[in-house]
């Protein structure tokens, strides 16, 4: 599922436009990045949490040349899922 078709299954749901709900999504969307931008955690109960972590620096390797370079350290965002989300996805 695409954000469009999310879009388009969420208006089914609720019985709002298409168009206000795109701006519903759109800003739950932005809410969330610009938090994770921040480095707060955002916790959806029975969803999951996005938060974000620290990946340090490594070194890596070029699969064409073989040659050694090194990967900077970086934040990265990262997704939990909640014990509900889970237990649905399992059935």
């Amino acid at each position: 599922m695409n954000k469009t078709e999310l879009i388009t299954e969420v208006a089914k749901k609720t019985g709002m436009s298409k168009k206000d709900m795109e701006r519903a999504v759109n800003a739950t969307v932005d809410a969330i990045t610009e938090a994770l931008a921040a480095g707060d955690k955002v916790q959806l109960v029975g969803f999951g949490s996005f938060e974000t972590k620290e990946r340090g620096a490594r070194v890596g390797r070029n699969p064409k040349t073989k040659e050694s370079i090194e990967i900077p350290a970086a934040r990265v965002p990262v997704f939990k899922a909640g014990k509900a989300l889970k237990d649905e996805v399992a059935k």
